[in-house]
């Protein structure tokens, strides 16, 4: 069986990004998830929930922009000084349009916490994307960078990948 690679906007000959056994490039295809991506979505955002080992994720639940039904998805916040930040992985998607509709949100691990999402200036994200880069290792393969990319680098995809900060209501 051929392996499935994904593709990175950061080399044409990305090597295949895999979780556990199967290729990322069912989870997720452009700038949205697939039916198997948001099923593994939910659990993941009710199992971080639980307070259980979940790789540093939470759930964040908001309003959705256009129906107004609560959305549930896996996040992985990210601790900085100045407060917890969430990055969106896949650029412009459905949680980024929702929170810039309604920003009252909630994040849920072991306890709920209410918040406000306030979008971050382009030119204040790129230390706050490559804090997520390192965190996060789900989220790489779709902003194309590694680990060990640079504050230059991530100003370069910054203006692509929308950053919110989470304000205590």
């Amino acid at each position: 069986m051929p392996t499935v690679r994904a593709r990175s906007r950061a080399s044409p000959l990305a090597k295949p990004y895999l979780f556990g056994l199967i290729p990322v490039s069912r989870f997720y295809q452009g700038r949205s998830a697939t039916p198997l991506g948001r099923e593994f979505s939910r659990f993941w955002a009710r199992w971080s929930a639980l307070g259980l080992p979940s790789f540093g994720m939470a759930q964040l639940e908001l309003r959705g922009a256009k129906s107004g039904k609560p959305v549930r998805l896996a996040v992985v916040p990210v601790e900085r000084p100045g407060g917890q930040y969430l990055v969106s992985m896949l650029g412009e998607c459905a949680w980024v349009r929702a929170a810039r509709v309604n920003p009252e949100a909630t994040i849920v691990k072991f306890r709920r916490r209410q918040v406000t999402l306030e979008e971050v200036p382009v030119e204040e994200r790129a230390p706050i994307i490559q804090q997520f880069l390192r965190v996060a290792p789900g989220g790489r393969p779709h902003i194309g960078l590694g680990p060990e990319a640079t504050i230059e680098d991530c100003g370069k995809v910054a203006a692509r990948h929308p950053v919110f900060r989470a304000v205590a209501r």
